[in-house]
């Protein structure tokens, strides 16, 4: 189970070309409405992880988390929408792109720092507030980007953010507190879990929109590379010039660089008319994917300059 979950960057990347190659494979999960019932899934898995007790830890590492969640919502966001502009995409994928990188950190990025011999803890904690505050920060940050450019339902975007995001890690808190037997029996399958509904999401958006991927051309693609690459250089020089350029500018560059694209895939089919908004997030996962495994494997032959974060963080 463990070697598969490490293998999560490989899933998705092949999930992806076989959804181009043969759709039908994968686009049946969209065809039966199953996008946001495996979003839930996935985030009742990160609830599974959780414990009240791990949400203590911004009151010990205020400084260190509040910085990747900071970066997360201003570095991304304003990534989004001046490399859209730079590549003169049109509206619907700027749109989308945007949205994307409006979006909370993803379990993913969990594997990752973990990969990358990064700080965990700290990764879990960064995406649990920076999840918890998406119901807010996502549909604001959307609408106040591209609300000049297509009509956003702020409200719809909120509720929506809410139902695939807040309620199921509640859910999963509740269950880890009051049914701890239960949730022990299906800790061991959460993180599986997680992996399978991510490559089946990304690989049926991919299906379905197969011919307008293909006819996208290299702008798009080159967008969204571009734009999760900086964001990981900039969470990483931003981090390590506060902290110094260790594990904890590790860990902030991967939760800056990359985002729930499920969520944003979910949010992009459900409250944009255009059928294209949702493609820059399926190919957004793909990318951060391939991006992140690329660090974890350079760093993790490499020792960080400084192990740990400073006595004030």
């Amino acid at each position: 189970m463990t070697a598969f979950v490490r293998l999560f960057p490989l899933w998705v990347t092949l999930g992806g070309v076989v959804a181009l190659l043969h759709p039908p494979t994968f686009t049946w999960f969209l065809d039966y409405g199953l996008i946001t019932p495996g979003l839930q899934i996935i985030m009742l898995g990160m609830g599974l992880t959780l414990e009240l007790a791990d949400f203590s830890r911004v009151f010990r590492r205020p400084a260190s988390i509040g910085m990747g969640v900071l970066l997360q919502y201003t570095v991304m966001p304003l990534l989004g929408w001046g490399v859209g502009y730079a590549f003169s995409l049109s509206t619907p994928f700027a749109v989308g792109l945007v949205l994307v990188c409006c979006c909370p950190g993803g379990t993913a990025s969990n594997v990752i720092a973990y990969l990358a011999k990064a700080d965990v803890a700290l990764s879990v904690s960064m995406t649990a507030f920076s999840t918890i505050l998406a119901a807010l920060c996502t549909p604001l940050l959307t609408t106040w980007i591209v609300g000049s450019r297509v009509d956003v339902d702020a409200w719809g975007l909120f509720a929506s953010t809410a139902k695939v995001v807040l309620l199921p890690v509640a859910l999963g808190l509740f269950m880890r507190r009051y049914l701890p037997r239960f949730t022990e029996r299906l800790l061991p399958f959460a993180p599986a879990a997680a992996v399978s509904m991510i490559v089946a999401i990304v690989a049926a958006i991919l299906g379905a929109r197969r011919d307008a991927v293909l006819h996208s051309g290299l702008s798009l693609v080159g967008a969204v590379v571009v734009t999760h690459a900086l964001g990981f250089i900039v969470g990483y020089l931003l981090a390590g010039w506060r902290s110094g350029f260790g594990t904890v500018a590790r860990t902030t560059a991967i939760e800056v660089g990359m985002q729930n694209s499920g969520l944003g895939a979910v949010l992009a089919q459900g409250h944009f008319t255009n059928p294209l908004t949702v493609i820059p997030s399926a190919i957004s996962a793909i990318t951060h994917c391939i991006i992140g495994s690329a660090l974890a494997a350079w760093w993790s032959r490499r020792a960080p300059a400084v192990a740990y974060p400073t006595s004030n963080d």
